[in-house]
């Protein structure tokens, strides 16, 4: 079964088409990150308007790597769901524009199930049930995934995602967006034991996350040393501060993969930071806990999860007709009802 995905959530319009869900036969991405840097993070009317403009193309670029045209397809899956509005919005009317010209199934896909769906794009042995940690620019999640259509929150961020706090930090440190790699690049010139901060931990919900005072610890010290004509050491706190991501994310992840079984993945664009993937793989290894890290070009945001996911879907009966819409925000754990 071959199906054209089309993803449009934030800043990257993509499409991929997958056969049978795990086997994909083209995988396009195009970056509006140059654009937005400007900015210093993303302008949704931008993106919605950059998405317009280059979903067609996108599309028809997917189609020729793959060597098959619109026959050729068995339904069309998209992100609807959680995401920029007016992003999402322009992937889901061409959709189902598409879908309604050559009567194929519309399968909506949320969004943060695709990128646990990248790991079994990876890894074609790995199949639920496994615990997820979930990381993004707009979402930290620890998920059991008990099957490929249902899932359970078991722990998230109170506050700031991690992703987001990397994006505020960087704008600190005066690098631009998008923020994640440009710390992490710093970082590696950096001593993560350079700068004190803090590691929040949450009464009563051992799972849950808060990034909120580690970015406002970053700011302060870069602040109070400007404010002392003190030069700051931008690679130790830089570094300083992803080993402090890691600290949070990873003792709550491995846990909560040795509670409910022995398998842990990773999948979300915070998921390509080289301290959390080294952080993990030594924490796994300790606990004997199976790992899964999907590479970095599928931790970000692409169509090819979004395909993989969409075949899933289908196989669960999740169809949608001309009054599917997008909606900004859903927890992962909620299957489309139409």
């Amino acid at each position: 079964m071959r199906i054209l995905a089309i993803e449009s959530s934030c800043d990257e319009t993509a499409a991929a088409i997958s056969e049978d869900g795990r086997k994909i036969l083209s995988n396009v991405v195009l970056s509006q990150a140059d654009m937005h840097a400007v900015f210093g993070g993303v302008v949704p009317e931008i993106a919605s308007r950059r998405h317009v403009e280059g979903v067609c193309g996108v599309v028809e670029q997917c189609l020729k790597e793959a060597e098959l045209t619109f026959d050729d397809l068995d339904a069309i899956g998209v992100t609807y769901a959680p995401g920029l509005i007016g992003a999402l919005l322009v992937g889901v009317n061409y959709a189902k524009g598409l879908s309604l010209a050559r009567g194929l199934p519309l399968i909506p896909v949320h969004h943060m199930r695709g990128h646990i769906a990248a790991n079994y794009i990876a890894f074609p042995e790995l199949e639920p049930p496994f615990t997820c940690l979930v990381v993004s620019g707009g979402h930290s999640l620890i998920v059991r995934v008990k099957s490929y259509t249902e899932m359970e929150i078991v722990g998230g961020t109170r506050d700031d995602a991690a992703g987001e706090a990397f994006d505020k930090v960087a704008r600190v440190l005066g690098e631009p967006y998008p923020g994640g790699l440009m710390i992490d690049r710093l970082a590696q010139k950096g001593d993560p034991k350079a700068y004190k901060l803090p590691r929040a931990q949450v009464d009563g919900a051992p799972f849950d996350f808060s990034f909120s005072g580690l970015k406002t610890a970053v700011r302060n010290t870069a602040h109070n040393a400007a404010q002392k004509g003190i030069e700051i050491d931008r690679e130790g706190l830089a570094a300083s501060f992803c080993a402090a991501v890691a600290d949070t994310l990873v003792p709550r992840a491995v846990e909560a993969a040795r509670e409910f079984g022995d398998t842990l993945a990773v999948a979300g664009g915070v998921a390509a930071n080289s301290f959390l993937r080294a952080r993990l793989e030594k924490e796994a290894k300790k606990a004997g806990l199976r790992l899964f890290m999907p590479p970095a070009k599928l931790c970000g945001d692409n169509g090819a999860m979004i395909a993989c996911q969409a075949y899933y879907e289908y196989l669960a009966g999740a169809r949608a007709g001309a009054n599917l819409n997008a909606v900004a925000t859903l927890p992962i754990s909620r299957s489309y009802k139409g």
